[in-house]
Formats: structure tokens, C-alpha cells, sequence
């Protein structure tokens, strides 16, 4: 038997699907998370198999307790898992987020994540009803920041941050209220 999340949106841009995440991902998230590519989304020292699978399962959840969250993004036509993007706001957030991760390296550089993030922001707009979200970013990370001004946000240093260990000197990008739809 294969379990699912059901009712949930499938989102479509020009080259994605973006749909809430399936078992059948787990090993594309297990893979990325066990790897140097999750450095900026897991504690220090890496996430062990266990740690790897709370956090998919924490991914999973969101859907369940607030009803969105991320989407998993992957090529129209293929349902290989590249990564995540999407409305996030677990307990203990300061604020309501679009978070992002690539999990797969061949999809590093192709627009694959601007494209996604775009699409899902539009979604947490247009269809949930935000007026503003922020993405928390590890200073180090380039390649966020980097996406984060492509995608129109823009540093707030007066933001909160969870309240969390080692977050510390963390960037929040706010990101506009109005926004074209993808």
C-alpha cells in the first residue's frame, strides 16, 4: 500500500510540477541531507539517517497540521525529486517563511529553484493569503542569498529569528507583498 497526502495543490510553471511530498522522496532528501549540499538547512556535524528521516517527516507533517507547505519541485514529465520550496511556519518560527533546498546537484544552475520559488511564493500570496513572508539565511550561504534578491526580497535586519540555537547573525530576506503571478 502506498500512502499519500491527499488534496493537496499541484502547482505547474513552464518546465516544473510542484506538489506536496510523497514516501517516494525519501530517498532523494536522505541522499542531499547526508551530504556537504544540506550544510545551510541541517544542525552542525551533519544529519545521521534518523535525524534525516524527523526532517523528512517534519516536511510531511507541515502538510498535515497547517494544510500547505513545501513542494517538492520536479521536471515535468519526471518524478525525480530536485528539491523543495515552498510556505513554511513550524512552531516556534518568528514568522511565516519560503524556504528553499536543491536536493539534486545536476539541478544546480538550470533556473530550477527561481522558478519554483517564484511559483510557490505566488501560491502563499494569491491562494493563502500572505502579505509578506521572509527566508532565514545562513550569511555563508551565496547561492540563497543570491536567490532570495533574484526572487525581489530584500535584507530586514529589524526581523525576528526563531528562537533557536546557533541562528545567530542569520539573514532574513523580506521578500515584497504584491507579486506577478508566476
Amino acid at each position: 500500500m502506498t500512502v499519500a497526502l491527499s488534496n493537496t495543490p499541484v502547482l505547474e510553471t513552464e518546465r516544473l510540477v510542484l506538489r506536496a511530498p510523497q514516501a517516494g522522496d525519501w530517498p532523494a532528501w536522505r541522499a542531499m541531507m547526508q551530504t556537504d549540499r544540506s550544510e545551510f538547512i541541517r544542525s552542525p556535524g551533519g544529519f545521521q539517517e534518523d535525524q534525516a528521516w524527523r526532517g523528512f517527516g517534519h516536511m510531511i507533517g507541515h502538510w498535515v497540521l497547517r494544510g500547505w507547505g513545501q513542494f517538492v519541485f520536479t521536471r515535468k514529465g519526471d518524478t525525480t525529486a530536485l528539491g523543495a520550496t515552498g510556505p513554511w511556519y513550524p512552531a516556534g518560527w518568528a514568522e511565516r517563511e519560503l524556504g528553499w533546498s536543491v536536493w539534486s546537484e545536476a539541478a544546480e544552475g538550470q533556473g530550477y529553484a527561481f522558478e519554483a520559488a517564484r511559483a510557490a511564493r505566488d501560491y502563499a500570496i494569491h491562494t493563502l493569503g500572505w502579505n509578506t513572508a521572509v527566508s532565514y539565511i545562513n550569511p555563508a550561504n551565496a547561492r540563497s542569498i543570491a536567490l532570495a534578491e533574484r526572487l525581489g526580497a530584500v535584507l530586514d535586519p529589524a526581523a525576528a529569528l526563531p528562537d533557536l540555537p546557533d541562528w545567530d547573525g542569520t539573514l532574513v530576506f523580506r521578500h515584497p507583498q504584491e507579486e506577478h503571478s508566476a
